[in-house]
This record gives C-alpha cells, sequence and structure tokens, in this order.
C-alpha cells in the first residue's frame, strides 16, 4: 500500500521515535550525528533531537526522531528497538504514542526542506526553487 507524503512537516505520532537508555560518555552532538547516520538508513529524517535524562534518572540521554513516512518509521523502530547500534548496551526504540484531541493546521515545509523531500523521493537531483518559482509564473 502507497504511503501519501505530504510537504507538511510531521505531526503524527506514527512517525515519531522516542529512543532512551542512551549512553553517557559521547557528547550530545555525538549523539545527535551516531543517530542521524543510523536512522537515515531507514529513510529521510525530519528531525533529530538529543536531550540530557533528567536529574532523577541515571546519567545518559534520550532521543526524539521524526520521520517524513510512517513506514519508514515503524521500520526503523523494528530494525533498531534492542539493538546495540553504535554503542556498547542496547537501546530501546518506541514509536510515539500521544495522540492529540484537537487537530492544529500542518505546518508548511521551508524551501529546502520540500527540495530535500522531492529529491529523496522522487530521485531528481535537481529540484529547486527556481523550478517552482517558474511553474507559478506560468499559471
Amino acid at each position: 500500500m502507497a504511503e501519501l507524503v505530504p510537504f507538511a512537516v510531521p505531526a503524527k505520532s506514527d512517525k515519531t521515535l522516542l529512543v532512551w537508555e542512551l549512553s553517557s560518555g559521547p557528547t550530545a552532538e555525538a549523539l545527535h550525528n551516531s543517530l542521524f547516520t543510523e536512522f537515515s538508513r531507514f529513510g529521510l529524517l525530519y528531525s533529530v533531537r538529543v536531550f540530557p535524562n533528567a536529574a532523577v534518572a541515571r546519567p545518559g540521554f534520550y532521543a526524539i526522531i521524526k520521520f517524513y513516512s510512517a513506514k519508514d518509521a515503524h521500520r526503523a523502530q523494528k530494525g533498531c528497538d534492542r539493538k546495540q547500534l553504535f554503542q556498547k548496551s542496547p537501546v530501546k526504540v518506541r514509536l510515539g504514542t500521544r495522540h492529540r484531541a484537537v487537530q492544529h493546521q500542518a505546518l508548511a515545509l521551508n524551501s529546502f526542506q520540500c527540495q530535500e523531500l522531492a529529491n529523496y523521493y522522487f530521485g531528481f537531483n535537481g529540484w529547486s526553487k527556481r523550478i517552482v518559482e517558474d511553474h507559478y509564473r506560468s499559471l
């Protein structure tokens, strides 16, 4: 079954992964880079955010990773949960579970993100802002 991937900021929980039990050894920036490399194997990422654990928890980090595609997020969750990935101990990966009762208007992507999304899914490494502007001028 095909999935519709809108040119909008991913807001649904089925596109969001929570990753925890990340090691306290590396810096947040190093973890960000490792997570980006590991999870981008499954699809185009919208964002990777790394946070320190709360003071009441053991030292370490957790991350929130957003995909443009729910299918890619599901594959990443299955492929990475309870795996060591880039550290000695396994990480835990779960799909987001937050459900919003109120629907908010979808936020549009910026120009760069639209180009990145089009290039990734359509495979034309030539999409540019100029093409979009020229299209609108001719209408």
